[in-house]
């Protein structure tokens, strides 16, 4: 193939008339039987509020993976499923009927439309972030419309450009102090610059999705105002930035080195809430993921996993929290990651030192070096994983190598998440 959610109305409404969908773990599935229970049976779908999603964060809720990405995912039995809902017969991306989309920082100007593929990151061709089947999953467990408001800019931090009011005002830390001193940087000059860049996103964010929710028909144009809209649930995909910034984390590789994003984290979702009079609103933390489980990092990532461990538990770390409970859930992005991929990119890597080394010592031009390189590569791996290895892969591994194996399990993983505490919630109320 080729392949290019606080409740804002009186009355709190559940979907009805489901089907059960396919490829959604049991437990799930049963607790959204619960839910839908709780419904009238006299209500239809167009009773309901609209179920409003708004997601958030950095470059990888932005999404790099390229469409061509796509026919990859056949090749997996735990993906061959899901690609079947992102694709129609003819292998072109899905539109999804019940789901309309705004989103912000991807691209240059606001996108909006039926959601399909084509809301990831600009440039570059056509992309996807976890969007595309957050929107499908959700679509078939709600069977009902679906608007969401996705705000993501690329390269931002939650200590400053996403930091929201009750965090309070950026400090700068000792070290930081004095390392701008021996660079003779004028601190007056630094801190009022850091002062106007504190909480910009956020305000962004804010105030795009406010007027979204105050102008939905030009998003959705069937949209009807006595039927309302209900903000159904947050989630957060974010966190490199803040990760790798050793001066704002200078004990990152230790014990409680990050403890200030738990912090920051807790503020913005407790803000989040407040600000859009949402105070239940159930919010998945995504939790940066990338390079794969930290227990099989490969010996030249060896280095990196005390930072990855601390940062991913600080970013778990409100799930714990006991005003939390029930209604905060953090989706470990790891266990999406393709470690089949990674094997082969490491055999790979081996047969690209082979080529450079041959390059050297026989001076082989552009075209020898390609010869000898698919040669190699064609006694190295079988069709299938030579396919796999060049057609599932767009991006660098910080962007979860913008692949569609990856990225596209990571949105279905989200939209399950928020169900759980969308059904939680439920229960809770009644």
């Amino acid at each position: 193939m080729n392949i290019e959610r606080s409740i804002l109305t009186a009355t709190r409404k559940t979907p009805v008339g489901h089907t059960t969908p396919g490829h959604l773990t049991p437990g799930i599935w049963l607790l959204f039987l619960a839910f839908l229970s709780a419904a009238s049976p006299a209500m239809s779908a167009a009773e309901h509020p609209l179920k409003v999603f708004i997601l958030a964060g950095q470059s990888n809720m932005q999404g790099h993976a390229q469409v061509r990405t796509f026919n990859a995912m056949r090749l997996d039995e735990e993906t061959a499923p899901l690609l079947a809902e992102m694709v129609k017969a003819d292998g072109t991306p899905h539109v999804c009927e019940q789901v309309w989309i705004s989103s912000i920082g991807s691209s240059p100007e606001e996108r909006t439309g039926q959601l399909t593929a084509g809301y990831g990151a600009d440039p570059n061709g056509s992309k996807i972030g976890p969007e595309f089947t957050f929107g499908i999953t959700m679509q078939k467990m709600l069977d009902e419309p679906i608007l969401i408001i996705k705000t993501a800019w690329g390269g931002k931090s939650l200590h400053t450009d996403f930091r929201s009011p009750s965090a309070g005002p950026y400090r700068f830390n000792p070290s930081q102090l004095d390392a701008l001193k021996k660079q003779g940087k004028d601190l007056a000059e630094v801190k009022a610059k850091r002062s106007e860049a504190t909480g910009l996103y956020y305000r962004l964010m804010q105030d795009h999705v406010n007027a979204v929710l105050a102008d939905i028909g030009r998003v959705y144009p069937d949209y009807d105002a006595n039927q309302g809209y209900e903000l159904a649930g947050f989630v957060w995909f974010q966190g490199w930035n803040d990760m790798v910034d050793r001066g704002v984390y200078p004990q990152r590789d230790q014990p409680g080195g990050y403890d200030q994003y738990t912090d920051t984290l807790a503020h913005f979702i407790r803000d989040v809430r407040k600000d859009f009079k949402a105070p239940d609103l159930p919010f998945v933390i995504g939790v940066m993921g990338a390079g794969g489980p930290t227990d099989e990092y490969s010996a030249g990532q060896m280095r990196y996993k005390p930072i990855h461990d601390n940062f991913r538990n600080a970013m778990a770390a409100p799930a714990l929290l006991s005003e939390f409970k029930g209604s905060v859930a953090a989706v470990r992005t790891e266990k999406f990651w393709d470690m089949r991929l990674m094997e082969l990119r490491a055999r790979d890597a081996v047969i690209k030192q082979q080529v450079n080394q041959a390059k050297q010592e026989q001076q082989l031009n552009r075209q020898a070096e390609q010869t000898l390189r698919d040669k190699l590569r064609a006694s190295e791996f079988t069709d299938e994983e030579l396919e796999l290895l060049t057609e599932s892969v767009s991006n660098a591994e910080y962007h979860y190598l913008g692949s569609a194996r990856i990225l596209a399990p990571i949105g279905k993983g989200f939209a399950e998440a928020l169900a759980e505490l969308m059904t939680t919630n439920k229960s809770e109320s009644n």
